[in-house]
């Protein structure tokens, strides 16, 4: 299995840090061009919640991946820690800079890499029994298709507020509540004793800050819906 990991870097293919910037891209501008082609405008909420909706369809994939190739992470985790003795390397970053072949770009043995590589950053993700590996699992297979509705709802305004406001405060909450409660374990196991600063910002600290403050914004957005009644505050 090593020597295919060597073959993808070396072959050819789409690094995997760009392909998934493609991926994000690709669904972010596909949602803000649908808008602008019905409505003719853009909104700075809008395309905010483009953004965020896209990145956790991706990683919602990613997260299907998790469960599906959990027995793999754990053998790459081992894989990993041992390159990273031998190269003094950032297994996230070589991880990102390996070339995914075009008809491997959905294959959850190139993603299960993701959390073998981050678990050098946090364990949790080869310990079935923690935190982090279970709600990921969960928000995996749970939210794409709320994701995915209010993603059409917020794009095209339609069904009524009232009953996109609702999944909205619902499926927000659960993310603000589940992402806090990630850094209050990460920090009360003593992980972050394990790791650099920088390490710390860069894989811990700032995505999650994202996946707090970005839905701690869509519960406001969400109330707004029900109490307004409409999509005012979307701008239509």
């Amino acid at each position: 299995m090593g020597g295919n990991r060597s073959a993808r870097r070396n072959g050819s293919g789409i690094p995997a840090g760009l392909l998934a910037s493609l991926v994000i891209a690709l669904l972010a501008f596909g949602g803000i061009g649908i808008r602008y082609y019905v409505h003719g405008d853009l909104n700075a909420i809008h395309c905010l919640f483009s953004l965020f909706f896209s990145v956790n369809l991706l990683i919602c994939h990613w997260e299907a991946c998790l469960f599906l190739r959990r027995d793999q992470i754990e053998t790459r985790a081992r894989h990993w820690r041992k390159r990273q003795r031998e190269t003094g390397r950032t297994p996230a970053l070589e991880f990102l800079s390996t070339k995914v072949p075009l008809r491997r770009i959905l294959s959850p043995t190139v993603w299960a890499d993701a959390w073998a590589t981050y678990s050098m950053i946090d364990p949790s993700y080869t310990d079935r029994r923690t935190l982090g590996f279970v709600v990921d699992i969960g928000n995996g297979f749970v939210t794409p298709v709320p994701t995915l509705v209010l993603y059409a709802a917020f794009t095209v305004g339609f069904p009524p507020a009232v009953l996109v406001g609702i999944l909205g405060a619902m499926l927000f909450w659960q993310w603000v509540y589940v992402s806090s409660l990630y850094w209050v374990s990460f920090f009360v196991a003593g992980r972050q004793a394990h790791v650099t600063r920088r390490e710390l910002y860069t894989y811990v600290v700032a995505p999650n800050a994202f996946w707090v403050f970005v839905p701690a914004f869509g519960l406001y957005v969400s109330v707004r819906l029900i109490l307004d009644g409409n999509y005012g505050v979307l701008g239509f």
